[in-house]
């Protein structure tokens, strides 16, 4: 099995802590999709990561598609997902959420990084900065809601801790969410949590232009 991508990827990395944590060993392919645009193509067409290259040779691709074949290759007692019942729609509302405010995220660092300088557009940018904190602080009430040291669903890590903590560390590495005014605190305590794991920390990769702020 093959893991193909960056890990400074929250999407990329979501899939390398899911994989650690269930103890499924994968080689990493660290490609880039710059650097190794055309490589990546030759098992992803449209070029992007994730892709998980199974053993068979099957290429997965998107993190959603290859985390639920994750889940059902180790069964239901062993899935990082609920099966069912409200634990399971407010796990999947919070990755949904975490996951519109990397890209949120992503469109702001794509406008400085990208576009011509004559051709920003401040007030996108600000449109997508009020998105992606919308949706960080609806994070942030989930998380006062279950209290200072609990998971966000049930009493056990999930996958909507492991992809809110792997979309939180991106945000703060690229765009430093949690140094502006409003602070989440009990998100990022979450945060700080998640990635003191072995699997977090196995993980973790600095976003390639970290020094690059909002």
């Amino acid at each position: 099995m093959m893991l193909i991508g960056m890990f400074d990827s929250p999407y990329v990395r979501r899939v390398a802590v899911t994989l650690k944590r269930l103890d499924i060993p994968f080689e990493h392919a660290n490609w880039s999709v710059g650097a190794d645009f055309e490589r990546i193509r030759e098992f992803s067409p449209l070029g992007r990561v994730p892709v998980l290259v199974l053993d068979d040779g099957t290429a997965l691709v998107d993190s959603a598609a290859i985390l639920d074949a994750i889940d059902d290759q180790v069964g239901s007692t062993h899935a990082l997902l609920p099966a069912t019942g409200p634990s399971r729609r407010e796990a999947l509302r919070l990755i949904a959420l975490a996951i519109g405010a990397g890209e949120k995220a992503r469109d702001q660092l794509y406008e400085r990084m990208v576009r011509p300088p004559e051709k920003f557009h401040e007030p996108w940018v600000a449109r997508c900065r009020e998105q992606m904190h919308g949706a960080v602080g609806m994070i942030e009430a989930a998380c006062r809601g279950r209290g200072s040291g609990a998971w966000l669903v049930g009493d056990q890590l999930t996958q909507a801790d492991i992809t809110v903590a792997c979309i939180s560390t991106f945000l703060s590495e690229s765009l430093d969410v949690f140094g502006g005014e409003v602070q989440y605190p009990t998100l990022r305590s979450l945060v700080e949590r998640c990635e003191a794991l072995p699997e977090f920390r196995a993980t973790h990769a600095p976003w390639f232009a970290a020094a690059m702020k909002s």
